[in-house]
């Protein structure tokens, strides 16, 4: 679905925010390629997690290699990625997935990228919104794709840094804007059923030599229990950043909303990249079609 909130004549440049989403937020590849393939320019980009991601390596002009590498990615693969956390508020240290993009991609200064960039955070100490558009790239990234209970907090001098979905998830008042420009969103924040599903689909396999983490899949993952502790968290938070998304677009309305919540797929499904872009891609198309029927 997409929504034209602003009536504007049609311009070329466009300002994009992308939104949370996990693995869904692949679609945003998609979007990016079709803007792109119809002669549009993006001048500036925010982004939120996934949002975040996908936002940076094309600020950085690395969409391309990001896209081969995610090409490569099965659920093997996405096990490898995975360091197993001892700790007790989180399953994953997420160093490792950084680590190997930063194979890909080297990183970079935010004031270095070819066009303005943000990536949004939450400080879980406060309950602020953090907006980082300063400093080490991957770093912005890592704060603001993590998960609670997925990923370990990123500690900033006294700040504590956790997935910026929770306060911002589609953050279309933070991009930067210049005159008679498009203010595109990709919102892909749906709410998410399946979490649990695909997190059992992901750890099945998984013979985690430590028996701490065992027993906290178990605890977290039961094979049966519909109302488990993720469970009952994952489609809490879902729904709040659904609602969050939401106003966010009533707050700040864009110009071409792009409204994505492919509740078939989730968080996890990161070994389906060419279908998760081909949605984007194919969105974006018809949104960018009727728009300019109604311009």
């Amino acid at each position: 679905m997409f929504q034209f909130l602003n009536k504007r004549k049609e311009s070329k440049e466009v300002a994009l925010v992308l939104s949370t989403g996990g693995a869904r937020g692949l679609a945003h590849i998609g979007a990016i390629d079709q803007l792109e393939a119809e002669g549009y320019h993006i001048h500036s980009v925010a982004g939120t997690s996934i949002g975040a991601l996908v936002g940076g390596m094309y600020a950085a002009g690395k969409l391309a290699e990001y896209k081969e590498w995610m090409q490569t990615i099965d659920r093997k693969k996405m096990l490898s990625l995975i360091d197993f956390s001892l700790s007790i508020n989180a399953i994953s240290k997420g160093e490792r997935i950084i680590n190997a993009m930063k194979e890909i991609v080297p990183d970079v200064n935010i004031e270095d990228l070819n066009i303005p960039y943000c990536a949004i955070a939450t400080d879980v100490l406060t309950g602020n919104e953090v907006v980082i558009n300063h400093g080490s790239l991957y770093e912005a990234i890592r704060a603001s794709i993590s998960l609670p209970l997925f990923f370990t907090p990123v500690r900033q001098e006294k700040r504590l840094l956790v997935d910026g979905g929770l306060t911002n998830p589609l953050p279309l008042n933070r991009v930067k804007r210049k005159k008679d420009d498009l203010l595109v969103a990709v919102n892909v924040s749906g709410h998410d059923y399946r979490g649990k599903m695909a997190l059992r689909k992901v750890f099945k396999e998984q013979q985690s030599e430590h028996s701490f983490v065992r027993s906290l899949l178990n605890k977290i993952l039961p094979d049966e229990s519909e109302l488990s502790y993720f469970t009952l968290l994952n489609r809490s938070t879902s729904i709040m950043i659904n609602k969050n998304a939401q106003l966010a677009a009533k707050l700040t309305p864009p110009d071409i909303l792009v409204d994505i919540p492919m509740n078939r797929y989730d968080t996890f499904d990161f070994d389906k990249y060419e279908r998760l872009a081909a949605i984007g891609r194919n969105k974006m198309r018809k949104a960018l079609e009727a728009f300019r029927a109604k311009s």
